[in-house]
């Protein structure tokens, strides 16, 4: 009687509610073993996409930043020393002043393609621009320097470009009525900047200066700019669909549409953090590169960025998967086992593996419907023989559809994820409530 009693007591435990949702909570837990597998995949397929990308544009050409023109003047600075009998010697040091244009503008088109490596897919781009202006004579009244100690035969003319071995021409400076060749490197005091420069040796006798030039540049993902005038004006337009347009300056002006877009920035002086002429560094370099502006060419979507983004949700898809075959046990008596519960959960996980390996041939969206589908007929056939009857396995089905109707919502609207996931984790959980509200808990068995 009392072996009985505990056999009873052994089988109750075993048939209780709570014992089942603990069972469950932990196939959803084993079940992540496989998901951090597929997550691990989806990290090594963005290597291999990247890879691939900086293959192509390390012969192509990389993300470019124009940061110019300025003009350059070196300038002699005598140091005193004293050695140690007292003897005083001078010590001349070479530094340099850097000479910002009055205005700047930047216009052109920026025409991008797709190349392939693999199944991987690289934006690329030909720059077509115009750069023109006008400076002030190089003023050094406001330092107090000697006239001497200025070397005007050593000034330059300074562009940098971030890879300057994708120019694609020869490059000439309009400069007043001449006519100056650009030489590679930033010139003497360009340190470890690349970039191009022209000798304004005899061409600094003027008080004013009008200059033009082309760039012509092969890049890849971006394009940035300096705000170096003291109005700076650049214009852009592009057969590019998906702009980004990144930086401390948002365009003015743009216009979008299927063929490209159109952008113009217009930016006073007064909105950066350094002047039009300086001849210590002070920092510049940083400031200047909190400064840049410019647009990124990105896909449309990204299938990896979509791919982690969807796994984010998948414990919540178990747990509901999971919670509509428990109510299926609670409500109408139908014994699940734990292997099928089991069966049901990884093949939900193979929803992410297809995603992930449809969307690098025939994009996101495709993908999505593709891989959803494939998941809803495995789920709610399998669920016919499961639940004993068609009409439980469509309610699996409409279940599983919702969801994944759901999470695409989620997917597709970033900015409003966590209010519309919110209110769905809501409705659920009412409608969970609603269904077990008359159960006596104390009494039920599954």
């Amino acid at each position: 009687m009392e072996n009985g009693g505990i056999a009873s007591l052994l089988q109750s435990f075993w048939k209780s509610p709570l014992l089942r949702i603990l069972l469950i909570a932990f196939l959803i837990l084993l079940l992540q073993i496989p998901i951090s597998m597929i997550d691990r995949v989806i990290g090594e397929r963005q290597s291999r996409r990247w890879e691939a990308n900086e293959d192509v544009t390390s012969k192509w050409g990389n993300q470019q930043t124009i940061i110019g023109p300025m003009i350059t003047v070196p300038y002699l600075v005598e140091i005193p020393e004293k050695d140690e009998d007292g003897n005083v010697s001078i010590r001349r040091e070479l530094h340099k002043a850097d000479f910002l244009p009055e205005d700047l503008h930047i216009s052109g088109s920026i025409d991008c393609e797709v190349r392939y490596r693999g199944i991987y897919k690289v934006p690329i781009y030909r720059m077509d621009l115009l750069a023109s202006g006008q400076f002030a004579r190089p003023d050094f009244s406001d330092w107090g320097m000697e006239s001497d100690k200025i070397l005007w035969d050593r000034a330059h003319l300074t562009v940098r470009i971030s890879d300057a071995r994708a120019i694609t021409d020869q490059i000439q400076l309009a400069w007043n009525d001449e006519k100056i060749e650009f030489l590679p490197g930033a010139g003497d005091f360009g340190g470890e900047y690349t970039g191009i420069h022209a000798n304004l040796k005899g061409f600094l006798t003027e008080d004013r200066y009008s200059f033009s030039f082309p760039i012509k540049l092969n890049g890849s993902q971006s394009a940035f700019f300096a705000p170096f005038g003291r109005d700076t004006t650049v214009e852009i337009q592009s057969n590019w669909s998906a702009p980004s347009f990144q930086g401390n300056w948002l365009p003015t002006q743009r216009d979008f549409s299927d063929q490209g877009f159109n952008a113009a920035w217009n930016i006073p002086f007064l909105g950066r953090d350094y002047p039009q002429k300086w001849w210590k560094d002070s920092g510049i370099e940083k400031k200047i590169a909190s400064s840049l502006f410019g647009v990124r060419f990105i896909a449309p979507v990204d299938h990896y960025r979509m791919a982690q983004r969807s796994i984010k949700y998948e414990i919540l898809f178990l747990v509901l998967t999971f919670a509509a075959f428990w109510l299926f046990e609670i409500l109408i008596h139908v014994r699940i086992h734990s292997v099928q519960y089991l069966l049901v959960g990884v093949g939900m996980c193979m929803f992410y593996l297809l995603e992930l390996s449809l969307a690098e041939h025939i994009g996101f969206i495709p993908a999505y419907v593709c891989a959803s589908a494939s998941v809803i007929t495995l789920v709610s056939t399998y669920c016919i023989a499961v639940l004993k009857g068609k009409r439980r396995a469509a309610i699996i089905a409409a279940v599983t559809t919702v969801l994944y109707g759901y999470l695409y919502i989620l997917l597709m609207n970033q900015d409003y994820a966590l209010l519309i996931g919110s209110i769905g984790l809501f409705l659920i959980l009412a409608a969970i409530m609603y269904l077990t509200r008359k159960i006596d808990w104390y009494s039920t068995k599954v």
